[in-house]
């Protein structure tokens, strides 16, 4: 059981880096989108493909270890996937908003919602401590990494179920039992 952890861990974080590659490529087009809105669709439609390149790295895993994986193990891998690349892509959020962002770009973004939630009669104290957050290139960064590992939570869900259903045996759960 050890040599799997071995072998899970090294195995998401190489798949890992490739994702988080492709998504520092995709974010480029955010950060042109910032000034040319056209981008912004680009980096939509690339975001798109994020789900199905988790299924095909979860998938070459799987062969990796055998043809068979366990729901909760493909959703592991996929959980370390996303967070492996979130971290690499974490580095190219920091750079674009400490360097490249214009320099009013997130207060002017927070002054825009505080305005938005006053014109919506929203609770004062929700707009107080709205008012009271201070966000800066690192905090971006870190908010990155956590919301991407929250979309990797659960965007490896149908990615497990589908993978484990279509165990290279037809098995479902967990095979500890290897070739």
């Amino acid at each position: 059981m050890e040599n799997d952890k071995g072998i899970l861990m090294k195995s998401a974080m190489f798949y890992g880096l490739l994702m988080g590659m492709f998504w520092v490529f995709k974010y480029l087009f955010f950060a042109i989108g910032v000034k040319l809105s056209f981008f912004i669709s680009i980096y939509w439609g690339l975001s798109i493909l994020v789900p199905i390149i988790a299924y095909v790295f979860t998938k070459h895993y799987r062969d990796d270890i055998g043809g068979q994986i366990s729901f909760f193990h493909a959703w592991i891998f996929g959980i370390l996937l996303y967070m492996f690349a979130a971290l690499i892509v974490s580095l190219a959020h920091y750079v674009f908003y400490r360097y490249f962002a214009p320099p009013d770009m997130l207060n002017q973004t927070m002054n825009e919602m505080v305005a938005l939630l006053k014109g919506a009669n929203a609770k004062p104290e929700v707009i107080s401590q709205l008012e009271k957050i201070d966000i800066s290139p690192i905090s971006m960064a870190i908010q990155g990494i956590f919301s991407n590992l929250f979309y990797g939570i659960i965007l490896s869900i149908p990615v497990a179920a589908i993978l484990c259903r279509n165990n290279s045996t037809g098995t479902i759960g967990n095979n500890r039992t290897r070739n």
